[in-house]
Formats: structure tokens, C-alpha cells, sequence
């Protein structure tokens, strides 16, 4: 399926400067998994950071199609400057909490942002630093830096920090940026939330939904990204995704959006998890510590929804949906996602298969049986298929995928959802 004229690219990662995040999130290590994952372009992450910023113009150097590249090592992954900034403010009497990807042009656009942000909190604080004004201030204080630059509220469902959030966002991007939110043309669907359940919304009809994996270590990028045709290049980029184009934005790759840690309603504490209507039938309240529940993302999504799920609309940029490597490697062999055995087996795989997006996406049954034990093989295809069972996450849990499990007479396999995913491995 890919070839040439196509590349994935991946804009939302953090630097080791952000809380919680691998002391090897820094560019030669990124790059290095860019090409083990099958990457070409990837977001740098918290250009706000001061000592991060200094290391990325350091060790990245400008090329002709408007991205960087390390200056040294022969590295084919080209990098995007980003960062990703927090806005809390009160807003017609709530508490707001939006988290905005920022992507930049160049070393020079990056530093006058940071030279304004600099003089509203402390850059150094954090990799994603946290400011007290308006987010649609945000968008028209980068905007009036550069036109270039490209404002994408991020991860739009989650119940903190987000767009859309159950617990601090807005019912709309009118609402929450105003007049600015003319200037924003795309959301992050994050990993909770897929494109499908955004087709559910016609308000974002116009809206480009992008994926990206909001990697906290290396090795978990891609695990949501973009496929864009042609060769990379920064304006062409961002055209694509101004204009919602096509032919350019081919599909997205995603988690299963039930794998992700707030998709259902519930309480971790206590054990509970609800669909929308239990959480309904318990008027949003545990039944174990009569506290409220975290509302997951699908709640939030039936309350704003004015179309049933299954339709896709007009103009909508298809989806993949994958379980990473290792994960399938993990349950083949019955062993754990970060031990030894899993590793050996992952790297004997990447070294046969090119990439793990090549083996995941693009070699066909027979290929992959040529280096492939047969029960990761078997896992491989029923992830494109989507013959999985998982538990849905809740409330910071992430879900489980039973992918060689037994298909129980009151729950389909998931794929099973609608047939589009299909296409894309025909």
C-alpha cells in the first residue's frame, strides 16, 4: 500500500524536558525510532523549552523543503517544529483546561513565540508550559507572529485539558476560540477518540482530524500518525491540512479508540466501568463510592453528536485502525509487552520487514510469512481485520485487546463496526 510518493508523519511527541516523559526523548533518539517505526517527518516537541530549543537548533539544521534534519548521522527522518502549550482560564464561570499543538516554520518563528510566551510564565518550568490566559489569545498571539505557523487543539476529547473535554472544555470550537476560530482547521482526535466518532459531529464536517501519538518515550511513537502523499515539505504539509485535502492527507492511522485510557465512563479506584447509558442509569454517580464519575470520551461525544455512528460524511479522510507491533508480538507468545524475548523478536522482525508500518500496513501474507512466526502472522491479520475483543478504558486505564481471544456471543469483533478499514488492505 505505501510507496514512494507517500510518507507518515507523526507531530505530537514530548522532549525529555516535559513531566513523565523518557530521558531519551532527545532528537538523535527520535530519529533513530522514526526509522525503526517507518516515520519520515516528526514533530519535535517543546521548542518552548529553553534548553531544548537550544539543543534542536544545535543539532538540527534547516533543509530545502522548509523541514530539519540532524546536522549529523546521515538520518533520512526529517523533524517539524512543535510544542504544546496548556491554557487554564475561567470562562463563563468554568474553569477551562485546553491543551493546543503549536506547529512553526522555522528556528526564527519559534524563537519570537517563545519571546512573547517568555513574558507570560516561566518556559523552563516544563516541555508543555502552562499560561493563564485565553487559548484564543494563544491562536491570534502565534498568528500574528507568523501566518505559517498552524494552532490544533489537542488530543479534542479527552476529559482534562482538551477542546471538548467533559470536565473543562467547550460544547464547540466557536465557543471556545471565538473569532479566532476561523483560523483553526484542524483537531487532534487523540487516542481515546477516532475519526469515526468525529464524523458524528456535522459541525466539524469541515475540520481536518489529524492523529498523532503524544509520545512520552521513544518507542511509543506512531502509535497514532498520518499518511500524506508525495514528498514532505513543510508548506505542502500545512496546505493539506488547511484545505482538508484528499488527495494529499490520504487516511490516519489509529489506536482501536477503545484502547484508549478515557473511552468509557467510570471510576479506577473503584473498579467500575460503565458504557454511556449505565453511567445514565446510575445518574453519573459510582455505585461503589456514590462519588461522580469521570465521563470517557463516547459520552462526550453522544452528548454533542447530532448523527447515529456509521455515517461518514462528505469530504471525510479515511481511518486504519492498528495495534502496535510489539502488543501482538506480546500476546503471540505470551510474554510481556517490554521483555527480552518480545524485544529479540521485534528487532528480528524489523530487520526482515523494513519498518514496523511495513509490516504492519504494507507486506502481504505470504511476504510476512517468509520471516514471520505463524501466530504473530495470525495477529498481524486479525488486526487489519479487526478481530478483536477489547475492555474499554476509563478513567486513566487504558483498555485491553484480547486479539486471539474467543469472539463471545454478545459482542462482535470490533472491526465489525463499519467496513472501511477494509479498503485500505484490499
Amino acid at each position: 500500500m505505501m510507496d514512494a510518493h507517500r510518507f507518515i508523519a507523526d507531530f505530537h511527541v514530548h522532549s525529555k524536558y516535559s513531566r513523565a516523559t523518557s530521558r531519551d526523548m532527545q532528537p538523535e533518539t527520535l530519529a533513530r525510532w522514526a526509522e525503526i517505526k517507518g516515520i519520515k517527518v516528526l514533530g519535535t516537541g517543546d521548542f518552548t523549552h529553553p534548553t531544548y530549543f537550544a539543543e534542536l537548533k544545535a543539532k538540527l539544521e534547516p533543509r530545502s523543503n522548509g523541514l530539519l534534519a540532524l546536522s549529523e548521522g546521515g538520518s533520512r527522518t526529517y523533524f517539524l517544529l512543535t510544542a504544546e502549550v496548556s491554557n487554564i482560564f475561567s470562562d463563563r464561570g468554568r474553569l477551562r483546561k485546553i491543551h493546543t499543538l503549536i506547529m512553526a516554520p522555522d528556528f526564527e518563528v519559534a524563537e519570537r513565540i517563545n519571546a512573547r510566551l517568555g513574558k507570560m510564565g516561566r518556559l523552563s518550568a516544563d516541555g508543555r508550559p502552562t499560561f493563564g490566559f485565553p487559548v484564543r489569545d494563544l491562536v491570534k498571539m502565534v498568528l500574528d507572529i507568523s501566518a505559517d505557523c498552524l494552532l490544533i487543539p489537542a488530543h479534542a476529547w479527552t476529559p482534562w485539558f482538551s477542546l471538548f473535554g467533559a470536565n473543562s472544555g467547550f460544547d464547540s470550537l466557536e465557543e471556545c476560540f471565538g473569532a479566532e476560530s476561523k483560523y483553526i482547521y484542524a483537531i487532534e482526535t487523540g487516542l481515546s477518540s477516532d475519526p469515526e466518532m468525529n464524523w458524528r459531529l456535522s459541525t466539524l464536517d469541515s475540520i481536518t482530524l489529524i492523529s498523532n501519538s503524544d509520545a512520552h518515550s521513544a518507542n511509543r511513537i506512531g502509535r497514532e500518525a498520518n499518511v500524506f502523499a508525495e514528498e514532505p515539505n513543510y508548506r505542502e504539509i500545512l496546505q493539506t491540512i488547511r484545505r482538508k485535502d484528499r488527495g494529499r492527507l490520504l487516511f490516519t492511522i489509529e489506536f482501536y479508540p477503545e484502547e484508549g485510557k478515557y473511552h468509557y465512563d467510570g471510576h479506577r479506584a473503584c473498579g467500575v466501568i460503565f458504557s454511556p447509558q449505565e453511567t445514565k442509569e446510575n445518574d453519573y454517580f459510582c455505585p461503589v463510592c456514590k462519588k461522580r464519575l469521570t465521563v470517557g470520551v463516547l459520552h462526550r461525544v453522544d452528548f454533542l453528536a447530532d448523527r447515529p455512528p456509521g455515517i461518514m460524511p462528505p469530504g471525510g479522510i479515511p481511518a486504519v485502525h492498528l495495534v502496535p507491533l510489539e502488543e501482538i508480538i506480546a500476546a503471540a507468545i505470551e510474554q510481556g509487552v517490554d521483555t527480552a524475548a518480545v524485544q529479540r523478536e521485534y528487532e528480528r522482525m524489523i530487520s526482515h520487514g523494513g519498518s514496523e508500518f511495513n509490516i504492519l500496513l504494507d507486506l502481504s501474507p505470504v511476504d510476512l510469512a517468509s520471516f514471520c512466526n505463524p501466530k504473530i502472522l495470525e495477529g498481524i491479520l486479525r488486526v487489519r481485520e479487526g478481530r478483536l475483543r477489547i475492555i474499554p478504558g476509563h478513567d486513566g486505564v487504558y483498555g485491553k485487546i484480547d486479539i486471539f481471544g474467543e469472539e463471545g456471543p454478545e459482542e462482535a469483533p470490533i472491526g465489525e463496526r463499519d467496513g472501511r478499514q477494509m479498503s485500505l488492505f484490499a
